[in-house]
């Protein structure tokens, strides 16, 4: 952070936190693979637009948090880590907190623009995805992290059904189960993404009275509840393959099992001891990403198969 300075375009750029943005055109690539399996053309200006929209949902999201954690007092208590902890240029006064709040404020409207595109060209029925999206991106960090299920539901729920059936959409102008089901993987694991970058984070947010899992109901709750949304992840996959929704080729997603499993035991052992649970982090997040971006793939070796 020392070599950015003060409202430099470096400055802005790791402001949107970079390194967690991959993740999107991940979710998707996994939309755009199921509309392919299910044989639909793509149409390559209809792929970028919801790339740009995703990840301007995604930035929005990312640096709302950082301002509504800095002006709430979580990020002057909290430990920063490599997955956690905001990005410390508010604290750093790299950028004024207004100047934040309107950049992030500013990015919802451009995801809102592209969403209200989609509905001009296919009609209200995209309408509910894209208001429940804004209004998960706006409230998430003041109002859904104030409640333990929404807090742990909704992260999924954005990266998952939101994106990745969302994305199905401006592809195909319909819903389907293939992009449903396929859902579901980076569905549980971005909630679980969530879930456990808090376990660092558990006194700082009682400065704002947030009552996410590891807050209300403990670590060690907490650490059940991590290995058993990795497990449906799984369990998902398979159910979608075995009842012919997704091709056998999808169940590649599953070769990154043996890392899970690592990073659930870590999970489960270190719960109470933030320093040793840093190498789950970082497991984890290799999860989320090979995991949604192997079965993405598995799903477009499908439809050339089939």
């Amino acid at each position: 952070m020392a070599t950015a300075s003060a409202g430099g375009l470096k400055t802005w750029f790791l402001e949107t936190r970079p390194q967690f943005l991959i993740l999107t055109p991940i979710c998707v690539l996994l939309g755009i693979a199921a509309a392919v399996y299910d044989d639909f053309n793509l149409n390559a200006a209809h792929v970028i637009l919801t790339l740009v929209g995703a990840l301007l949902a995604h930035i929005s999201v990312n640096v709302l948090n950082d301002y509504f954690d800095y002006t709430s007092g979580v990020d002057l208590a909290t430990r920063r880590t490599p997955f956690s902890g905001g990005s410390g240029i508010l604290p750093a006064g790299l950028l004024k907190p207004r100047q934040v709040y309107l950049f992030g404020l500013a990015s919802l409207i451009g995801a809102a623009a592209v969403g209200i595109y989609y509905t001009i060209e296919y009609g209200w029925q995209i309408l509910p995805l894209g208001i429940l999206g804004v209004l998960t991106v706006y409230l998430y960090t003041t109002h859904i992290t104030k409640n333990p299920l929404l807090c742990a539901i909704a992260p999924g729920l954005g990266f998952g059904p939101l994106m990745v059936v969302g994305t199905y959409f401006t592809q195909t102008g319909q819903y389907s189960l293939t992009a449903g089901l396929a859902s579901l993987v980076p569905g549980f694991l971005v909630s679980n993404l969530l879930l456990l970058n808090q376990f660092p984070d558990v006194e700082a947010d009682k400065v704002a009275s947030r009552r996410h899992i590891p807050i209300v109901w403990g670590r060690r709750f907490g650490a059940r509840v991590y290995a058993t949304l990795m497990a449906a992840t799984y369990v998902s996959l398979a159910v979608a393959v075995g009842t012919g929704v997704l091709p056998l080729t999808a169940l590649i997603g599953l070769a990154t099992l043996p890392l899970a499993v690592k990073t659930v035991l870590g999970a489960l052992r270190n719960y109470d001891d933030v320093d040793k649970l840093m190498p789950s982090l970082g497991m984890n997040i290799l999860v989320i990403l090979l995991t949604t971006l192997l079965t993405g793939v598995g799903v477009l070796i499908g439809s050339f198969l089939d």
